[in-house]
């Protein structure tokens, strides 16, 4: 028996898919919305999918798994606790289903959620591999937190004896988690895609803690903000939503009951924009930064360069639940907003002469350091809140580590009648640096 695994990475959000084939059948585990890159897998194959696997019911995007069910006659299998409107095959704890020789066993893992279950692959007699969805993660576990506060302290307590119910599998099983570098959803920065058990039970920092307390006060502290649209990604994955639409029109106007979304780069943005558009650039991150500063599901029209990539623009806001895209707008008419960009040392020469400044990056990465006097303020924070004390008639400078989140917080600002300056291709360590060497 051979076993082959496809991997289907989800950069923008952090998360794996995995499609397991062995003798001409398949399963897939946690698909997202945009399907067809799990069927040309199989497609090429020549692999016929038995059961798409739910790992619990998902916060951070929308699930393709009905979908996927339904376009290839598999069975969607989700854990027993997880009660959706839709037919599904409930997995119980240690109930076994089969794929021709390979056995799939359900670990109930309560902790990133509730009904959460791992799955367990048995071949030939012999534990080859867990997919853990979000429990034991690549140097992390899943944080616990997502359904409320309310409730993170007792899914902590769950997630202490689910994350060492994994560990104690043979270290020779591969850990394929869904979630990784870059989800909101691990509880610290989490490592690569994939690992074994022995690796994560000599490193992991989360199997390391000496009892369940010190597990939950590490499981819930230094938590990082996650975006805004989380709580309309399990609803949405209890009831099912169609497949996506991925066309739109070109518009030769924008209409003015929309939210206008311009991925261009940042400098072409700065230069020039429509008066109250979002500047968010298209990269693998999109769809998770419209979805935290806009209304979820709003009207949307975007605004791409030509050779920018609406494929790629549609299928990330469609992972998060956004089908109402009413259009593309590819030429700018009409008068236009813009503001400066600056290098690191002219925002250093700035700071050095008592500028207003606004740091847009991470609670946690203020800990870097901050610029002396500086307002402290969160990107997505900016989308429904403006800092006390900004002074719209002095300029503000506003910065992060690389741009991005700066240009999308100085394009709400200046939705507000606030001049900004936008630190760009460079971050507030860079501006700590050059005032450090007195540049």
């Amino acid at each position: 028996m051979k076993l082959r695994l496809e991997t289907v990475r989800t950069p923008g959000l952090g998360d794996t898919t995995y499609v397991l084939i062995n003798d001409g059948l398949a399963i897939v585990v946690d698909p997202q919305r945009d399907i067809d890159r799990f069927e040309r897998i199989l497609d090429e194959s020549r692999a016929e999918l038995r059961y798409v696997l739910e790992t619990h019911v998902h916060n951070d995007y929308v699930s393709g798994g009905t979908i996927l069910a339904k376009a290839t006659g598999a069975e969607l299998v989700m854990p027993a606790g997880a009660a959706p409107v839709f037919r599904h095959r409930p997995a119980f704890h240690m109930e076994d289903l089969h794929v021709g020789e390979v056995v799939i066993r359900p670990l109930h893992t309560p902790g990133h959620t509730p009904e959460h279950t791992s799955y367990l692959i048995v071949a030939e007699g012999e534990e080859k591999a867990v997919f853990s969805g979000g429990s034991l993660l690549v140097g992390s576990a899943g944080r616990t937190d997502l359904l409320g506060d309310d409730r993170a302290e007792g899914l902590a307590r769950l997630q202490y004896g689910s994350v060492r119910r994994l560990a104690g599998l043979p270290g020779s099983v591969d850990l394929l988690p869904t979630h990784g570098a870059g989800s909101f959803c691990t509880t610290t920065r989490a490592g690569s895609a994939t690992s074994t058990i022995g690796d994560e039970v000599r490193t992991n920092p989360t199997l390391g803690y000496p009892d369940e307390e010190a597990f939950v006060a590490g499981q819930l502290s230094g938590l990082v903000p996650y975006p805004s649209y989380y709580r309309f990604m399990g609803p949405a994955n209890l009831r099912g939503l169609p497949p996506p639409r991925l066309e739109v029109p070109i518009l030769d106007g924008v209409p003015d009951d929309v939210v206008i979304i311009d991925g261009r780069p940042m400098a072409q943005f700065a230069e020039g924009h429509h008066a109250g558009s979002l500047g968010v650039e298209l990269r693998d991150s999109f769809g998770t930064w419209v979805g935290w500063v806009t209304e979820h599901n709003s009207p949307i029209v975007l605004i791409l360069n030509r050779d920018q990539d609406l494929d790629d623009a549609l299928r990330q806001l469609a992972r998060i639940g956004y089908d109402d895209v009413r259009g593309v707008v590819h030429e700018l008419r009409g008068q236009l907003e813009s503001f400066p960009i600056v290098g690191a040392s002219a925002f250093a020469d700035a700071a050095s002469d008592g500028a207003q400044i606004v740091d847009t990056r991470a609670p946690d990465e203020w800990e870097d350091g901050i610029i002396e006097g500086s307002t402290l303020s969160y990107a997505p924070d900016l989308a429904t809140d403006t800092p006390i004390g900004l002074d719209k008639a002095s300029l503000v400078w506003v910065a992060c580590e690389s741009g991005y989140r700066a240009t999308i917080a100085a394009s709400l600002l200046e939705a507000r009648g606030y001049e900004p300056v936008v630190l760009a291709h460079a971050g507030v360590t860079d501006v700590l640096r050059k005032r450090s060497k007195g540049t």
